[in-house]
């Protein structure tokens, strides 16, 4: 996890989080926050996934770096005194549609939805781990066109293409819709870390879905019988049972 005291980020765990992560980045980011550790953490991870990183410790040097020129994603800090994080969205979302990650520690179903109305792509609550943030990040990318590097995943008999979206079996390319792609992608991005149906959903599905954890596993159900030569005993997704679904590489 990226432990927090306050807002501060434990640097012996971001180490250790990172060295599994093999994210391909290459968009540009900035990072938003007054807590200038978690600035230099959150940098710091970013940068070992390859992204181009920038930073402002305030909402309104945030909203000058925008204009002068447009990163493809913002990491906002929501608690930020003076200017907080919704306020800087607000303005942003007047001449901008960057994509925006909200962070923060409240988790409340409230202050999520209101982030969303605000118009955020998506909202993550501290603590996370850096593997949870980073899959995020890409997922939102992904979204909005702004990886622009060609990335792709290859495992024994499995080849997914991030770029041109095709996924190859064995040899044979195979038709995965839109949304299975999405899920297969992401679970693939990060082998051997668990996501939980809730955390897919809040990656993968637009806010304004209707976030049922039972369309994520209809959706994992229809991602095996595309790729797995067993779906009843599948090779690459597997179920953590109690929690959600991870990638086995």
């Amino acid at each position: 996890m990226l432990e927090t005291t306050g807002s501060a980020v434990t640097l012996s765990q971001v180490d250790r989080d990172t060295e599994v992560l093999d994210l391909h980045g290459g968009a540009r980011i900035l990072v938003v926050d007054d807590d200038r550790p978690t600035r230099t953490m959150l940098c710091r991870l970013l940068t070992t996934e390859g992204y181009e990183v920038d930073e402002a410790p305030d909402g309104p040097t945030a909203i000058s770096k925008v204009a002068e020129r447009e990163p493809d994603l913002l990491l906002l800090d929501v608690m930020m005194p003076g200017q907080d994080g919704l306020d800087v969205l607000q303005d942003l979302r007047r001449t901008s549609d960057v994509a925006v990650i909200l962070l923060t520690a409240k988790g409340d179903e409230t202050d999520r939805v209101l982030g969303f109305r605000y118009g955020a792509d998506d909202y993550v609550v501290k603590p996370f781990s850096s593997a949870e943030l980073a899959g995020r990040i890409a997922a939102v990318l992904r979204r909005t066109g702004a990886l622009k590097a060609a990335t792709t995943l290859d495992f024994d008999g499995l080849h997914v293409d991030l770029t041109r979206r095709t996924v190859t079996v064995r040899g044979s390319e195979v038709d995965l819709p839109a949304r299975e792609f999405e899920v297969l992608a992401h679970l693939a991005s990060a082998p051997g870390q668990v996501f939980t149906r809730e955390q897919l959903l809040e990656a993968l599905w637009p806010p304004s879905a209707e976030r049922n954890p039972s369309t994520v596993t209809e959706h994992v159900g229809r991602v095996r019988r595309h790729i797995e030569e067993d779906p009843e005993r599948p090779r690459w997704v597997r179920t953590v049972r109690g929690v959600g679904y991870r990638f086995e590489s």
